[in-house]
C-alpha cells in the first residue's frame, strides 16, 4: 500500500547544454509552512524573485510538524525577472478540487504540482499548484478528477477518460473526512480552439 501523500507530482525539466558549454548553475529556495494560505503568497514572492515551482511533498517534517514543503529554483545566469504566477487550490472535497482547478485552468493557469496535506481540522486536503507563465501562455485545458478506492476502478476510470483524450498529469493517495482513502488523478485534455 502506497502511504498517503508518497506519489507527488514535480516538474522535472533537465537542463541542455552542448560538451563545450559551461554546466548549467541553479540556485533552489525550500518553502515549508503549516499554512496553504501562506504557501501561495510564499510561492509568488519567490516567482517574484525569479524562482519557477520543482516540487511539492505534504508531510510530517522533523521540526514543523504537518507541513507543505515546495523547492523552487532558478538558473543563476539567467536575470531572475518574474515571470511565473502561482495558486494553491486545496480541498477535502474532490468535487471542489474539480471546480476550482477548472476555474485556475480558465485563468490560463495550468496544473504542475500535487500532494496531499494533513489539515487541522481532521483528514485530509489535496493540494494542488498551478502554474501560469507570463512569457507562453497554456493552451486552455480542460480538467478532469477521478477519485476512487480502487485500483481496479481506476484502471478502467483511466482508460476511459484517455480515450476521451484526456492526459494523466497528477496522481496522490488521500485520506479525506468525507470519502476515506481514496486515489486521486488529475487529467486534462487541450480544448479545441
Amino acid at each position: 500500500m502506497i502511504p498517503a501523500g508518497s506519489t507527488e507530482t514535480n516538474r522535472s525539466e533537465p537542463a541542455l547544454h552542448d560538451a563545450t558549454s559551461e554546466p548549467t548553475v541553479y540556485e533552489y529556495r525550500v518553502l515549508a509552512t503549516s499554512k496553504t494560505s501562506t504557501m501561495e503568497k510564499e510561492l509568488n514572492e519567490a516567482a517574484d524573485a525569479g524562482y519557477r515551482f520543482g516540487a511539492v511533498m505534504g508531510g510530517e517534517t522533523s521540526f514543523g510538524g504537518s507541513e507543505v514543503v515546495v523547492v523552487m529554483s532558478r538558473e543563476t545566469s539567467t536575470s531572475g525577472e518574474p515571470r511565473f504566477q502561482y495558486k494553491l487550490l486545496a480541498a477535502s472535497k474532490t468535487s471542489t478540487m474539480q471546480k476550482e482547478l477548472q476555474e485556475a485552468g480558465d485563468a490560463g493557469f495550468e496544473a504542475v504540482g500535487q500532494t496531499v496535506f494533513s489539515s487541522t481540522f481532521g483528514g485530509d486536503e489535496i493540494v494542488v499548484i498551478v502554474e501560469r507563465d507570463a512569457d507562453n501562455p497554456a493552451p486552455s485545458y480542460e480538467y478532469k478528477l477521478l477519485a476512487t478506492k480502487k485500483t481496479g476502478t481506476l484502471q478502467k476510470e483511466l482508460l476511459e477518460a484517455g480515450d476521451a483524450g484526456f492526459d494523466l498529469v497528477g496522481l496522490t493517495v488521500s485520506k479525506t473526512r468525507f470519502g476515506g482513502t481514496e486515489l486521486v488523478s488529475i487529467m486534462r485534455r487541450k480544448r479545441a480552439e
